[in-house]
């Protein structure tokens, strides 16, 4: 999956079938969110070096 930021922009680019079934499956969950007044909030620290996945949760 290629991530690309350009300011308060973020596009993901999937890269297989997975990852494109994995980006929709996140997209709707990120229009909830908006329909629902929700949040997406970060877990824990992301350091690479010791864990390679972020992690995030749904608020609200």
């Amino acid at each position: 999956m290629k991530i690309k930021i350009d300011k308060d922009m973020v596009q993901f680019a999937p890269e297989n079938e997975d990852e494109t079934v994995m980006t929709e499956t996140f997209w709707k969950l990120m229009v909830d969110c908006v329909r629902f007044n929700k949040k997406l909030v970060p877990v824990g620290e992301y350091t690479p070096q010791k864990q390679n996945p972020a992690r995030f949760i749904v608020e609200g």
